[in-house]
């Protein structure tokens, strides 16, 4: 890929976070890093990852800057891992705002996916919610999550940002065909987008037994024995389950690319 990235709208306080435990196919890696490329400048793009996986990640990665490898010491789920990525960024940059993604989805219809991204960035820039990207089902799938918005019945024809109202995991076939007949519910994605700072204000908030254990992240955030201390103690906890599900904060972007889940496939 070519140094000059399609995004169509650079910011230096737009960052993007992959989070890649390296259970999947290693080549979906390189797949996501030069996706991002599209939307995000590349020196503004970090991995955060499990130290068996580094050295892999540098070698699909070699364009990745060393102080965008960002090494958990222990495996704790998003919540930690979210922590870790977003005191760093705002270590670096204060306003910093993020994408965050698993590594390991597939994205049909990359245009509209960056169009898509480019559009929720640019709301999260001018508001401090949690915006989750939200998948227009086109069936009852019970492997996913479904996210619930307040905007009522047919809220999958509208654009724009909606209003959370529940999150609900993997749902039995009749409840998942309840959900996709009425319109208000869309797939959780996984793809997040909000400001370093708001996240974090909301995780400081419901999730004080993570945070409490980053403090000092100000002098210490890239200090090995540091970090591990902290993520010794640190319990496994999902970001849905810990902020997404309690927060107030919480809104939907509707998307409309074809999106799957690579353990699906």
């Amino acid at each position: 890929m070519s140094d000059k990235s399609k995004y169509m709208n650079p910011s230096p306080h737009r960052y993007c976070v992959i989070m890649a435990d390296g259970s999947g196919s290693p080549k979906q890696l390189r797949v996501t890093y030069d996706r991002f490329r599209e939307v995000i400048p590349a020196g503004q793009i970090l991995l955060v990852t499990l130290s068996p996986f580094a050295q892999q990640a540098r070698l699909l990665l070699p364009d990745l800057p060393e102080q965008n490898l960002l090494i958990e010491p222990f495996a704790r789920k998003t919540a930690p891992c979210m922590a870790y990525a977003a005191y760093t960024l705002l270590q670096r940059d204060p306003e910093a705002m993020m994408v965050a993604t698993p590594w390991d989805l597939v994205i049909r219809d990359e245009s509209l996916f960056a169009h898509t991204v480019e559009e929720a960035f640019d709301y999260v820039q001018e508001h401090d919610v949690l915006m989750t990207l939200g998948i227009v089902p086109k069936n009852p799938d019970v492997n996913f999550g479904y996210i619930q918005v307040r905007e009522g019945r047919n809220a999958h024809l509208m654009t724009g940002p909606l209003q959370v109202k529940t999150f609900t995991e993997k749902p039995s076939l009749e409840l998942a065909e309840v959900f996709v007949r009425t319109g208000e519910f869309f797939w959780n994605s996984g793809i997040f987008i909000w400001k370093a700072a708001t996240i974090m204000a909301e995780m400081e908030k419901y999730l004080p037994e993570v945070t409490e254990l980053f403090r000092g992240w100000q002098e210490h955030i890239g200090e090995t024995a540091w970090l591990e201390r902290a993520y010794a103690e640190c319990p496994k906890v999902s970001l849905d389950y810990g902020v997404m599900e309690r927060t107030a904060r919480a809104w939907l972007y509707p998307a409309r690319f074809g999106w799957a889940d690579i353990d699906r496939l």
